[in-house]
């Protein structure tokens, strides 16, 4: 032990497929400078209320860099968790109705970290970018 290692921490948890589902939102939801608080909300009713898992994700997105998580992640998850975070950060960028350009950039690296082709996921997108269409009822 170093004379200095007390103050470098908790390392950071360790990645399971639940944590790399929480923390992706996490690293999505950052994407921009800021989580503001409603995404936060919104996190913590995708992942079913689990604050411990929740804590875990800041902990991770805190100790662990992106690019690391994205080489990380995808031999933690099978082909339906991948698609599953994918989907849920699509809708999750698309939830105000427009996606900032460095949230389209970061949306692009996970496809790419998890070997899904743009035109692949282009159905899902779809049906997402529907979903939040909330135009066709007069709503912005």
């Amino acid at each position: 032990m170093g004379l200095f290692d007390m103050f470098k921490g908790d390392a950071a948890p360790a990645l399971t497929p639940k944590l790399a589902f929480a923390s992706a939102l996490l690293y999505m939801m950052s994407a921009d400078g800021e989580i503001e608080q409603e995404e936060i909300g919104q996190l913590v009713s995708v992942i079913g209320g689990d604050r411990a898992l929740l804590d875990d994700a800041v902990k991770f997105t805190r100790k662990v860099t992106l690019d690391q998580y994205l080489t990380q992640a995808p031999g933690q998850l099978n082909e339906a968790q991948k698609l599953c975070i994918l989907i849920n950060l699509c809708d999750s960028l698309l939830a105000d109705g427009s996606a900032a350009p460095q949230e389209q950039a970061l949306f692009g690296r996970f496809l790419q970290a998890f070997g899904v082709p743009e035109a692949q996921f282009a159905p899902h997108f779809q049906v997402i970018a529907i979903k939040n269409d909330r135009s066709v009822f007069g709503i912005r």
